[in-house]
């Protein structure tokens, strides 16, 4: 079981010795886990701990509130996908005043060496840290060889000719360009939250909905979506039409919402915590002439979701047995 130590940077209480990265790893992409991936092999080639030093919340939340970004990932989401990863350890660092003026050479001398005592650190090349962003791949090269560890830095990923970054998978979720962002997530964005009773207009309309109230501040651009659900009590999985929006063509000035038709599923799960991964963005949240038109509409939404996922089902077979 992964160890998770919160407000690390002032804990006595700390793992030591192994191969460790920092960051603030907010979706655990593709090029994040370029980093991670090569901590938890090199941690077990070498019989140590991989450790993962992260921040919470995040920095800019706090330096520059006005330009702190919806994060990709909760800190839950991101814990399970770095245990997952075959991480040993996260040393959550709270980010606070106090902490954002502390060095990055104070940063790397008291916590990573004294407190942490890392043989390795894997950081990404471009990545930064510390007071006045002073901390680089450099900075703990030169003092590894001072200390006694050893630093690397690990080359960016890049998927179409663009380096992978939190940033350009937020545009792309924000657009509703959800097949980009699983490309650059290697696996589809998620979002988790409580399923809530709605107004059942869905169930007036011939499809009745689950209404999600998301944890996640980052959702999709509104439209509908070929997205699966899970379901912890079951345990399984369901494929569902889901949509994002006011639901312009019932009412006027609505707030937004997030519901899905479950396919094939017929189960009360009010008040369950849920997993909703998106595919494939269908089509755009639109008015229709009359409700009749809008449950028509969603009738080819609902098989465009089924026969998305016989296709995808196929696909993956086919890969598997080439």
């Amino acid at each position: 079981m992964m160890l998770i130590v919160q407000d690390a940077f002032r804990s006595s209480d700390l793992p030591k010795g192994g191969v460790g990265t920092i960051g603030n790893f907010d979706g655990v992409h593709r090029g994040q886990r370029s980093v991670i991936d090569t901590v938890v092999h090199q941690a077990r080639e070498e019989g140590l701990l991989s450790m993962v030093v992260t921040f919470d919340p995040h920095p800019l939340s706090l330096l520059r509130p006005h330009e702190a970004p919806q994060l990709i990932t909760t800190l839950e989401q991101k814990e399970r996908l770095l245990d997952d990863a075959g991480v040993d350890a996260v040393l959550v660092v709270r980010f606070t005043p106090e902490f954002s003026r502390v060095t990055a050479e104070r940063f790397v001398r008291d916590f990573l060496h004294k407190g942490l005592d890392l043989r390795e650190i894997h950081i990404g090349s471009s990545f930064v840290f510390g007071h006045g962003r002073e901390g680089n791949v450099g900075l703990l090269k030169s003092l590894g060889e001072e200390l006694g560890f050893r630093a690397v830095g690990v080359a960016e990923v890049a998927v179409q000719g663009e380096r992978v970054s939190s940033t350009r998978i937020r545009r792309a979720i924000t657009e509703g360009r959800v097949e980009a962002a699983l490309d650059m997530l290697d696996r589809p964005y998620s979002i988790t939250g409580v399923v809530t009773r709605g107004d059942r207009m869905g169930k007036r309309l011939g499809w009745p909905t689950i209404n999600l109230a998301p944890e996640n501040d980052l959702l999709p651009a509104d439209g509908v979506y070929a997205c699966q659900v899970h379901f912890p009590s079951f345990p399984a999985t369901f494929d569902c039409a889901t949509n994002i929006g006011t639901r312009p063509t019932v009412y006027e000035n609505y707030q937004r919402v997030v519901e899905g038709h479950v396919l094939d599923f017929n189960t009360d799960v009010y008040g369950e915590k849920v997993e909703l991964k998106f595919y494939r963005r269908l089509r755009e949240e639109r008015i229709f002439p009359t409700v009749m038109d809008l449950s028509a509409q969603i009738r080819l939404d609902v098989e465009a979701t089924r026969e998305y996922f016989i296709a995808r089902q196929g696909f993956s077979r086919q890969l598997e047995s080439s």
